[in-house]
This record gives C-alpha cells, structure tokens and sequence, in this order.
C-alpha cells in the first residue's frame, strides 16, 4: 500500500517546478519595455479598482482601459521613470498588453485581421 502513497506524491516536486517554470518564463516574455508608451499593471489581487486607480494617479500614470480583474488596469506610465514610479506605489508586474492580448485571442496566422 505504501507504494502507492509514494507514487501519487512523487510527480508534485515535478508539477511545482513545472508551475514555477512556466510562471517565471511568462513573466520575463510579457514584462513591458521601459520604453513602452502603454503597459497592463497588475496591482496586489485584493485591491479593488479604486485603490489601483488611486496608485496608478499617485505615479501620474493615465488611464486607459479597466480589464476584467479589478487589480489590473491598462496605463500609460508617466515619461520619466514611469514604470519605476508604478513599481513604487504598489504594483506587481508591468507587461505588454499587445503581447498579452496575443495570447488569448484566436486570430488566425498570416490573415492581419
């Protein structure tokens, strides 16, 4: 019987790395360039949209879209240091929204629509 306890919990040190991989692969390909004029900021999950648009103001960042999750809105930084700014008044991850909505649409490839 003991064997198959040790079997069903072997793979999860496998499927945690896996998670982590996949994670931090993600993050370093979808993170913004400092340069970029509009960027998804993904602020702490249990701000509500007024306490990430109250954080996006006080870095002088302008609004531009909500998204679906409350914590995440699409910005344009401040230009100078507008990501830095971002970063200090409390948020996560800067990304890239296009490379972001690439991956969850489903437009065929090669038809520019």
């Amino acid at each position: 019987m003991e064997s198959g306890n040790v079997l069903r919990t072997s793979w999860l040190p496998a499927a945690a790395l896996l998670l982590v991989s996949w994670v931090a692969v993600a993050a370093l390909s979808l993170q913004a360039r400092p340069d970029a004029e509009v960027v998804a900021v993904a602020f702490p999950p249990w701000w509500n949209a007024q306490q990430a648009l109250m954080a996006a103001a006080s870095a002088n960042a302008a609004f531009v879209r909500m998204t679906a999750a409350p914590a995440v809105l699409v910005l344009r930084p401040d230009s100078h240091d507008g990501l830095k700014k971002l970063h200090e008044a409390g948020a996560w991850l800067t990304l890239d929204p296009q490379a972001i909505d690439a991956c969850f649409t489903n437009k065929p490839l090669g038809t520019g629509e």
